[in-house]
């Protein structure tokens, strides 16, 4: 039972990433192969800034934070791994170092493809590499087009974004990781401007303060449409 486990969990994450999604299914089995599974306890290091990159990594559950260290010595963030998201494709094709530290902010699990194992299978099946050349190239096109529309956005379109991705499934009861400050570096603004629109999203009952740094989101749908 829990190899099936495995195996689905496997598939799942193979599904998740962009320059897969357009697979045969044969295909994503077969690359469903390669995961390895990994578990970071909330605030637990994923990598730090000068090791290699050897795997792609998804993000199955969870959350990451990526951070580098600027020149105040001050930690930096830059973004944030949801479920779904990934990083180091190019790791898949070529070894380099890490230049950024990545965090647990929550309980996370991860999947990982070693650019070994993934050459190896390359090497296999032409047709496959071929495919997943062409799902690459897509895949910069697309990548283009998505940070176009992210600094153009609003900080309300950016901070709704934000709040509906970091509670998931748990709309009812989410915590957010990050302090405002952080969360304002984290979308191009002040922390004074985001707690003015956490106040605008109450009052305009779409989000519910429970505690401290604990959020209700009242109605999705129309917070969605903010994005």
């Amino acid at each position: 039972m829990e190899a099936e486990m495995m195996v689905h969990d496997a598939k799942a994450c193979i599904q998740l990433v962009p320059i897969f999604q357009s697979l045969s299914t044969k295909e994503k089995a077969e690359v469903a192969t390669l995961v390895r599974h990994h578990h970071f306890a909330a605030g637990e290091s994923l990598f730090t800034a000068g090791d290699a990159v050897t795997s792609l990594l998804i993000v199955a559950h969870g959350q990451v934070k990526i951070t580098q260290i600027a020149a105040n010595g001050k930690e930096q963030l830059l973004y944030l791994l949801n479920p779904g998201d990934f990083d180091g494709e190019a790791a898949l094709f070529k070894a380099s170092t890490r230049q950024n530290f990545g965090t647990a902010l929550s309980a996370t699990d991860v999947c990982l493809i070693r650019r070994e194992d993934f050459q190896k299978l390359l090497q296999r099946s032409p047709q496959l590499a071929l495919n997943i050349l062409n799902a690459f190239g897509q895949r910069l096109a697309s990548v283009t087009e998505q940070t176009t529309r992210t600094t153009t956005a609003s900080i309300e379109e950016r901070l709704a974004m934000y709040l509906l991705e970091t509670a998931g499934k748990n709309t009812a009861d989410f915590t957010l990781p990050l302090k405002k400050k952080d969360i304002a570096s984290y979308l191009g603004t002040t922390p004074e401007t985001i707690s003015r629109k956490f106040r605008d999203f109450a009052d305009a009952g779409l989000i519910k303060k429970l505690a401290v740094n604990r959020f209700q989101i009242l109605d999705p749908d129309q917070l969605a449409l903010m994005e």
